[in-house]
């Protein structure tokens, strides 16, 4: 069996869906799995040993280059190296417009959310098959109901993220227990107050681990620089890439962060995670999985540090 999996973004939603395809690894021990996904976070699914080949979109980058020949030309090349397998089965996750049409450049049985379950109705109408899932469910289970199915297997199949952190792409980060903080996300009003951070990586800092902050920009550096400047041996690392930010997360005691993907992967990564949320709501789409993993907060209620301490403490026991 040739399957192609459609969920291109965004980084949680990405890792939300990597226990699909342990699932059908499990039901399907010799399927071909390959995935469609944007090229910013094409490294996930390259975590999980059950996806045999990555086909990276450009989507988001496309869009703000639309008057350059090379974007046509990119889009032309993509259209090819999809349309150049074909597959059993073309399971798009993410139901939505964009996803959907991606799904029909792709040669197979598309299939995909009904209209009354997919976060754009109208994306349904591009599917040859198409299941209602309910969405009072957290975007995980989501994901795997509709591969089972799409692929008529149980729904109750253990959840297995089934990645591990990636060899090879240590970085220079501190020998010894590290606390991975991270702090910045995508929209200021999910943003934990300073302060906040300066007493919870102050507090780790005497509990013998090395707070470290990693960033991806020069604005996220600054604020990290200046919560890393009150406590005595943070850390801010260089830029890294994914796959060093994989490794750092797998070398760590504990993440804490606020509403981000990475503090998805961690989760995936079975590390000791704790998510913020301060303007979003976790119960359908915060951190999720079968290690030690917290929500705290919820849109207007922000945790505060001590409460992440207390949770903190019960982590690290």
């Amino acid at each position: 069996m040739r399957i192609l999996l459609v969920k291109t973004s965004s980084l949680g939603d990405v890792v939300h869906n990597l226990p699909v395809v342990s699932d059908l690894r499990r039901s399907f021990p010799d399927a071909r799995i390959d995935w469609c996904v944007e090229e910013a976070f094409a490294d996930i699914p390259r975590l999980h040993p059950g996806v045999d080949k990555v086909i990276p979109v450009a989507i988001r980058r496309w869009r703000k280059n639309l008057g350059r020949i090379a974007t046509w030309r990119e889009l032309r090349d993509f259209r090819r190296r999809i349309a150049a397998e074909d597959y059993d089965v073309v399971l798009d996750t993410q139901g939505l417009l964009k996803s959907a049409l991606i799904a029909r450049q792709a040669h197979g049985q598309r299939c995909g959310y009904a209209a009354e379950a997919a976060r754009e109705p109208f994306a349904a109408r591009f599917y040859d098959a198409s299941f209602v899932i309910p969405r009072n469910v957290h975007a995980v289970q989501r994901n795997r109901w509709l591969a089972a199915a799409a692929f008529d297997y149980p729904v109750d199949l253990p959840l297995d993220y089934g990645i591990a952190p990636p060899a090879g792409e240590r970085s220079e980060w501190p020998a010894g227990p590290l606390a991975v903080l991270f702090t910045a996300t995508s929209r200021d009003d999910k943003l934990w107050h300073e302060a906040h951070w300066c007493a919870v990586a102050g507090a780790l800092r005497e509990r013998r681990l090395t707070p470290v902050l990693p960033v991806g920009n020069s604005f996220e550096r600054q604020r990290a620089e200046r919560i890393a400047a009150s406590v005595a041996g943070a850390v801010v690392p260089p830029s890294l890439s994914l796959r060093q930010v994989a490794a750092l997360i797998g070398g760590a005691k504990l993440v804490i962060g606020v509403d981000t993907g990475l503090a998805h992967l961690a989760a995936a990564l079975r590390v000791p995670t704790i998510a913020l949320y301060i303007a979003t709501e976790p119960s359908l789409t915060g951190v999720y999985g079968s290690g030690f993993v917290r929500n705290l907060g919820c849109t207007g209620a922000a945790p505060s540090s001590d409460e992440v301490l207390a949770v903190a403490g019960q982590a690290l026991r």
